[in-house]
């Protein structure tokens, strides 16, 4: 390649590892030289080479939510630009499957580990802090590791001063899994610690669990309504897909949205706003934050700046699912 390039098997080198530092002519014929005779750079030599693989893993708990795949490909843009590769692992909310995507992801040198959370089994911190695999932590607040994240307790509370504030005092929630979630469990905790502080506690069986898909936040809706000893008129859910969800139950069950129900979600999906009430949700920047994270990734692989803790805002978005108690919205 360098003899029909022209140029030196070290300027060769160049042009592949710091193509910066090639004047334009001289990078130009080497990519000719390449285009000509096919020739594919061998990424694990040229890892052993510079001790960098130019790569970056995310490992998230599900690829069927458009939230993470809006921090995804947030995140994907920045890395591009600045000539990184993003490698992607799912464990669907299973830490032992997480454990061994983090093992698999490891093994390819990647350069830095993205994790979702705050929530993590022993044995996946343990691989990462073996490997020296530089770690950030995203969407939880943490004060172990690097992370860029949201105030999950701040999320239930402001949905239920929100909900307070117009006047609602017979209030439930529909949560995400709890287990081997941390987001799930503080929006709960400031949600129901807020309610608490305002004099007006959820009744028992006003909450429950359920899994992150519209069968959830419709089973949810009807579990509330059968558990709770006085139907709520408002109901706090964890995400927008759960709310969505509940939206949907409580149109098939008859029920008017929001005059005899009010319901707020979490994450301002694209759809939340496009279907009819429009829900009111608690917004979060995902791309904004893959954006963010990546920004952070690129300073500390390229210029040893270690991230901090990064606070991403929350705020909440009221539509047409949210009005006082007995009043159309």
């Amino acid at each position: 390649m360098a003899k029909l390039a022209g140029v030196s098997m070290a300027t060769v080198s160049r042009a592949l590892s710091s193509p910066s530092l090639v004047r334009e002519d001289t990078l130009q014929r080497v990519r000719q030289a390449i285009d000509a005779l096919g020739y594919v750079p061998d990424a694990s030599a040229r890892t052993l080479a510079s001790g960098r693989s130019r790569t970056v893993a995310a490992v998230v708990p599900t690829l069927d939510n458009a939230i993470f795949s809006h921090a995804i490909q947030g995140m994907q843009q920045v890395l591009a630009a600045g000539g990184y590769q993003l490698l992607l692992g799912s464990h669907n909310y299973d830490p032992d499957t997480e454990t061994d995507v983090v093992r698999a992801l490891s093994e390819r040198a990647v350069d830095a580990m993205v994790l979702v959370g705050a929530d993590h089994a022993p044995d996946t911190l343990a691989l990462l802090r073996q490997s020296g695999t530089r770690t950030i932590l995203t969407w939880s607040l943490s004060s172990q590791y690097p992370c860029i994240g949201f105030d999950n307790f701040e999320i239930g509370a402001q949905a239920a001063r929100h909900l307070y504030d117009l006047g609602h005092r017979r209030l439930g929630m529909i949560s995400g899994i709890g287990a081997h979630n941390d987001r799930a469990r503080l929006r709960t905790e400031g949600f129901l610690g807020t309610l608490r502080a305002l004099r007006a506690p959820l009744a028992p069986g006003a909450v429950c669990e359920q899994p992150y898909t519209f069968a959830g936040g419709r089973a949810g809706l009807r579990a509330v309504l059968a558990q709770a000893p006085a139907t709520p008129t408002a109901i706090f859910c964890g995400n927008d897909v759960l709310a969505l969800g509940c939206l949907f139950e409580a149109t098939a069950m008859g029920l008017d949205v929001p005059r005899q129900l009010s319901i707020v979600g979490c994450d301002d999906l694209p759809i939340s706003a496009e279907v009819t009430p429009a829900l009111t949700t608690i917004a979060l920047e995902s791309s904004e934050l893959g954006r963010q994270t990546a920004l952070a990734l690129l300073r500390w692989l390229q210029d040893g700046i270690e991230p901090g803790r990064m606070e991403m805002p929350v705020a909440l978005v009221q539509r047409g699912t949210t009005a006082p108690p007995g009043e159309p919205g």
